[in-house]
C-alpha cells in the first residue's frame, strides 16, 4: 500500500510556542490565563494590517456597488468562519443572500464533519470558483497561506478576470504574489502547536467581520450605526425595528410603529419617511435612487 506523501513546509502558525511548553502539567486556571494570555495579541496583529484590509474593503464596496458579488473561499476552520460571516449578513444588514457567498471546501457536509483532505485539491478550488466573474471580488482565507483549494479558487478568479483578496497568518505568504491585496496577520505561534482554530481563526474573525461590515457601513446598509436595512418580518424584529426608529428620530414608539406599518416593515423607508415627512412612495423611490442609502436618499430629498 502505498503511503500519503508528506509535506513539510515551515510556517507561522506551526511554529512551537516557547511560552506554553508546560501547559500540560498546570492547573486549569493556569491554562486558561496562557491561553487568554496569548490571545490579548490577536487584535494588535490585525490593527498591523488596517491599510491593507482598507483596500480590500474598497474593493468589496466596488464590486457591489457595480453588481458584482463577493466570494469567500477557505478550508477547515476558514471555510466555517467564512461560512458564518457570509450567512450572518442578509438578517443583519438586509443585503440580498446572492451577493455574498461563501465557499467551503468540500461543501456544506464538511461544515460539520471535517474533511481534511480536501483542502489540498486544487482542482476543487478551481472548481468551486467556476462561477465567479469579471465583476466579482473573490476572498481567499487560508491560516498558513499555502492552502491549495484556496490557491486553486483564486487561481480561477483570477482567469475570470476578477479582483482577488488573500487572508492569511502569514505575512510572507507565497500565495501573495498572485493577489490585489495580501491581508496577513502575524499571530505568530499558537498555544498548540499548528491548532489554528485559536489565534490565526481569531484573528480571520476579526479581519471578515471588519471587512463585511465596513463594505455594509460604505454602501449605506446602515444609518449611523444602526442597522436599518432589515425588513420586520416577526413581532420581534418588529419591535427591534422599532426601537432603532426612536433612536434615529427621538419620536415616540407608537409613531415609530404606525411608520413602520405603513413601511409594511421596510425599515429604512419608514425611517425616510419620519425624517422628511414623504409618503412612502416617494420614500421608496427615493431610496431606490440611491442604491438603498438612507443618508444619500435624504440628501436627495432635501433638495439644492
Amino acid at each position: 500500500m502505498r503511503s500519503a506523501p508528506i509535506e513539510i513546509v515551515r510556517v507561522p502558525t506551526e511554529a512551537r510556542n516557547s511560552g506554553t511548553n508546560d501547559i500540560d502539567l498546570l492547573p486549569t486556571v493556569d491554562i486558561l490565563r496562557l491561553i487568554n494570555a496569548e490571545d490579548t495579541t490577536v487584535p494588535h496583529a490585525v490593527a498591523a494590517v488596517l491599510p491593507e484590509l482598507a483596500r480590500a474593503v474598497d474593493l468589496g464596496v466596488a464590486a457591489l456597488r457595480g453588481g458584482g458579488r463577493v466570494h469567500y473561499f477557505g478550508a477547515g476552520t476558514s471555510g466555517r468562519l467564512a461560512t458564518m460571516d457570509a450567512a450572518e449578513l442578509p438578517p443583519t444588514f438586509g443585503i440580498a443572500r446572492d451577493r455574498v457567498i461563501a465557499h467551503h471546501a468540500g461543501g456544506p457536509s464538511a461544515l460539520v464533519h471535517a474533511r481534511e483532505g480536501i483542502e489540498d485539491d486544487f482542482a476543487c478550488g478551481c472548481a468551486d470558483a467556476s462561477g465567479v466573474t469579471s465583476a466579482d471580488l473573490a476572498v481567499g482565507l487560508t491560516a498558513s497561506g499555502r492552502t491549495p483549494y484556496v490557491a486553486g479558487a483564486l487561481h480561477r478568479a483570477r482567469q475570470a478576470g476578477a479582483r482577488t483578496v488573500l487572508v492569511t497568518a502569514d505575512p510572507h505568504s507565497a500565495l501573495a504574489a498572485d493577489v490585489d491585496v495580501h491581508v496577513g496577520v502575524a499571530t505568530g505561534a499558537e498555544v498548540i502547536a499548528g491548532s489554528t482554530r485559536m489565534k490565526a481563526g481569531t484573528a480571520q474573525k476579526l479581519v471578515l467581520n471588519a471587512f463585511s461590515t465596513a463594505v455594509m457601513v460604505r454602501l449605506g446598509y446602515t444609518y449611523s450605526n444602526l442597522m436599518v436595512g432589515v425588513v420586520a418580518t416577526n413581532a420581534k424584529l418588529r419591535g427591534r425595528m422599532v426601537t432603532i426608529l426612536t433612536e434615529a428620530t427621538g419620536l415616540s414608539e407608537e409613531e415609530c410603529a404606525e411608520a413602520l406599518n405603513r413601511a409594511d416593515g421596510d425599515t429604512r423607508i419608514a425611517l425616510v419617511c419620519l425624517l422628511t415627512g414623504v409618503d412612502v412612495p416617494t420614500a421608496a423611490d427615493a431610496l431606490h435612487a440611491a442604491h438603498g442609502s438612507v443618508r444619500a436618499a435624504l440628501r436627495a430629498l432635501a433638495g439644492p
